[in-house]
């Protein structure tokens, strides 16, 4: 059978304060006409379909029909809730898209009540799917105890329970079926795309390629925007984001991932690349030098070699129209004394690390748990 594994859409989506639904339709467009084309038999979304946990009615009402025309002649779709969706919502969603035959995961679920799907591949071939969202450290707790009727320990750490929840999920694969994970997490080892959500990313958050039993003849990952495959016991791979989401993924290649597997085999896996999305690029120089580059219609980072003057900025969008950001090289920005700024005006990530630096107990990774406590409780 054939699988179009697809992740980190991210719909609705703005980029220094420019809407990108239409780059967002062309290119779901694209991924329903490679579907389509290469008649696969399951289409898989592991997470962050929308950009932000509230999205907004344009940007489902783009999401909806991409995934119904996935569903055109019978093919299998399976969706789960990454760290930028809303589980609750998905969870809405799951009645709905389920009587049009998608299936669709916002929150942890027992083998037995969706959260491993038994299905025929239109090929024949008998699937077992094995479906992990995103779990928070506080959900990820509350998930080992809907599997266990127990109350958890509290001293396990995140890989082991992620661990422990896998196992649950995978145990009934067999040698005869198309045995198959999707989750959306970071593996220690993952090359980052650029726009992750840190916090969500790092330290404690990181969980164990050896989760995935050997029996797996693929691990459908989402989360980490940069397409590649992760050393492990079976094949392992992130699909990668379809659009750069932001300038920190101008290296990044668009696409999805063409998987071919059947039972007792390891899958053969083929990449895709997209290219109906605007490339964002990083150009530098002197007005002179800008207006002469040729940049078709990227969306730019422009770093400007000249003196600070006003109307410098707007000079540079005249010459270049996808500038959204404008900044001046450090050589040319003036040096000054600026006083700190007043508790009122700064970030709460900022005040905690002042207080860290200040106090003499900076450490990288007690900055990086307050992120992610942070994140937790305002996203």
């Amino acid at each position: 059978m054939k699988i179009l594994h697809t992740a980190d859409w991210h719909v609705g989506k703005v980029l220094k304060g420019r809407s990108r639904i239409d780059e967002h339709r062309a290119v779901l467009r694209e991924l329903v006409g490679k579907a389509r084309e290469e008649n696969v038999d399951a289409v898989i979304v592991a997470g962050d379909v929308f950009d932000t946990s509230a999205p907004t009615p344009e940007a489902q009402s783009l999401v909806m029909p991409a995934l119904m025309a996935l569903r055109e002649d019978g093919r299998d779709v399976v969706v789960l809730a990454g760290n930028h969706d809303n589980p609750q919502l998905f969870e809405v969603y799951r009645p709905v898209l389920g009587a049009l035959g998608i299936h669709v995961v916002g929150a942890f679920r027992r083998p037995d009540q969706g959260g491993t799907l038994s299905f025929t591949a239109r090929t024949g071939e008998p699937v077992r799917l094995a479906v992990l969202p995103f779990l928070s450290h506080r959900y990820v707790v509350r998930a080992a105890e809907v599997l266990t009727g127990t109350a958890a320990e509290h001293n396990r750490d995140y890989a082991a329970r992620i661990g422990e929840l896998i196992g649950a999920l995978t145990a009934g694969f067999a040698a005869d079926t198309v045995n198959v994970v999707t989750t959306h997490g970071t593996l220690p080892g993952g090359a980052f795309g650029g726009g992750e959500r840190e916090a969500q990313s790092i330290f404690s958050y990181y969980f164990e390629a050896t989760a995935f039993p050997s029996s797996t003849q693929y691990a459908a990952l989402g989360h980490l925007h940069r397409r590649q495959q992760i050393p492990g016991p079976c094949p392992i791979w992130y699909s990668g984001s379809p659009v750069a989401v932001d300038f920190g993924e101008e290296a990044n290649t668009p696409g999805a991932l063409l998987v071919d597997v059947s039972p007792g085999r390891p899958a053969v896996v083929r990449e895709m690349t997209f290219g109906q999305a605007r490339t964002l690029r990083t150009v530098t120089g002197t007005l002179e030098q800008l207006e002469a580059m040729d940049v078709g219609d990227a969306w730019l980072k422009v770093v400007v070699e000249e003196k600070p003057r006003p109307g410098l900025a707007d000079t540079v969008r005249e010459l270049l129209p996808g500038a959204l950001d404008v900044s001046l090289d450090e050589r040319f920005r003036p040096v000054r004394s600026v006083p700190k700024a007043s508790s009122a005006t700064r970030s709460p990530r900022e005040l905690f690390r002042d207080y860290l630096s200040s106090s003499g107990r900076h450490d990288d990774q007690v900055a990086g748990l307050f992120d992610r406590l942070y994140d937790e409780v305002t996203s």
